[in-house]
């Protein structure tokens, strides 16, 4: 399949100068455009050395060709790769060589679409193609193969054929409604709708998983002037992301550090110190405090150990997950430990000596269900998260009806989880979410 018929190329390599550079070409136009900007016989799947000539026959650079003619290619169109030397300059002047044979500059995204189109991934797998490129751990990049490998998509294709077959069977129930054998009160459906909840939920959980090890989990740092936010931020990272010094109110603006917390992505954000001001400076960056406080994930609110001061904090919002680290344990002389009360999650440390740090960090991994291991755990996106919580609710639904013996709209939940499920891989998709999705890849891909 072509997809709109013309010849789409672009720099596939980061910009800048390297070794080597690739210029990737798909469509109809592939062989016409080989033919005039190298002497060689294109010889499927082979890596020839090649000269790149340009209108007058003049040299531009030399390098490799490798030709994939569709539909066994990437895109599922007949693809050219071009590997030249990495200068940007040679680049520059191949791409502008092979766009005047005919192609045009794909837009982002465009080579994995015409995948996409193509049948030759679906789009969860496409999404995890863009997601590897962007990993930022191993464990990260290892669920991102899992998703290119297809191993999300066939549970959710699964799930999808389970749903069709449970339809079929609801509708052939009301069908043959007046039957003596009653097909919904068997136990059977209502056996089937709870296996399939229970499995979306576990695949809901792992993809919860896929999901934190793509976007990592937003932890803000928040509370009084010197109480060791900075110091915490430090203690964090490995380095001296943070100016620390004994003067309270060091820290005016937002500092963001993205780190890693045994393969588990976080993005710290220090703030400034909460308190009553009159200074204006200092009144901007604790409102600035203030907003990210209300979009994090977890907030840490560090408290002095030895002199507990809750003046100035202001409301922290109801929705946000804060747990309160009292610090400076060593001029307190308390003890480290963890303690769950009923307002939350208490932990005792010293970010100077160290002692309790290993409780902070295993309880925020834990607090997100995050395991060292990434076997079989795919990359997700939110909007997976989103998809797999409809099918989910519908399936609930769906017991709730079949309790009020209401067939016809179990059918119509069932088939509400069926849409859900199948927005993931994008066998129902709108053309205004696809093109928010390959629009985010970069140029090349």
């Amino acid at each position: 399949m072509i997809v709109n018929g013309d010849t789409i190329a672009a720099i596939a390599t980061p910009p800048g100068n390297g070794g080597v550079g690739v210029i990737r070409i798909s469509g109809p136009a592939v062989v016409a455009i080989a033919g005039q900007l190298s002497s060689k016989v294109l010889k499927p799947r082979y890596a020839m050395f090649s000269k790149f000539l340009d209108a007058d026959g003049g040299v531009i650079d030399s390098g490799l060709v490798i030709y994939f003619p569709g539909p066994a290619s990437f895109t599922g169109e007949d693809v050219l790769e071009l590997q030249a030397h990495g200068g940007s300059v040679v680049m520059d002047m191949l791409l502008r060589r092979v766009l005047a044979l005919g192609a045009r500059l794909a837009n982002p995204g465009e080579f994995s679409q015409r995948a996409f189109l193509n049948n030759k991934i679906d789009l969860a797998q496409a999404e995890a193609i863009a997601d590897l490129i962007t990993c930022g751990t191993e464990q990260a990049v290892r669920s991102a193969q899992q998703s290119m490998q297809g191993v999300f998509s066939e549970q959710i294709n699964e799930l999808i054929d389970q749903l069709i077959e449970l339809r079929v069977y609801i509708e052939a129930a009301i069908d043959f409604v007046d039957e003596e054998i009653d097909f919904l009160s068997d136990g059977l459906v209502a056996n089937k709708i709870q296996q399939l909840h229970q499995k979306v939920a576990q695949i809901q959980a792992t993809a919860q998983q896929g999901r934190l090890l793509r976007d990592g989990m937003v932890v803000v740092l928040a509370g009084k002037p010197n109480a060791g936010k900075s110091s915490l931020l430090n203690a964090l990272a490995g380095y001296d992301a943070a100016i620390v010094t004994d003067i309270a109110g060091t820290t005016r603006d937002v500092l963001r550090e993205r780190i890693q917390l045994d393969g588990m992505p976080l993005h710290i954000i220090d703030t400034a110190g909460l308190r009553d001001s009159d200074n204006l400076v200092e009144q901007e960056g604790i409102r600035r405090a203030h907003q990210e406080i209300a979009k994090a994930d977890k907030v840490l609110l560090l408290l002095d150990s030895a002199e507990i001061d809750m003046a100035g904090l202001g409301d922290l919002p109801s929705g946000v997950d804060v747990i309160k680290v009292f610090n400076k344990i060593d001029l307190s002389k308390a003890t480290s430990k963890l303690v769950e009360t009923e307002s939350g999650v208490e932990i005792y440390l010293s970010v100077k000596t160290g002692e309790g740090m290993d409780l902070l960090k295993q309880h925020l991994k834990q607090s997100v269900g995050f395991s060292e291991t990434s076997d079989g755990v795919f990359i997700a996106r939110r909007r997976h998260i989103e998809a797999l919580k409809i099918a989910e609710q519908a399936l609930i639904n769906a017991a709730d009806q079949l309790n009020a013996y209401a067939p016809e709209l179990v059918a119509e939940e069932l088939r509400q989880a069926q849409s859900g499920l199948s927005e993931i891989t994008g066998e129902f998709s709108s053309d205004d979410l696809l093109g928010e999705i390959f629009s985010s890849f970069c140029i090349g891909k």
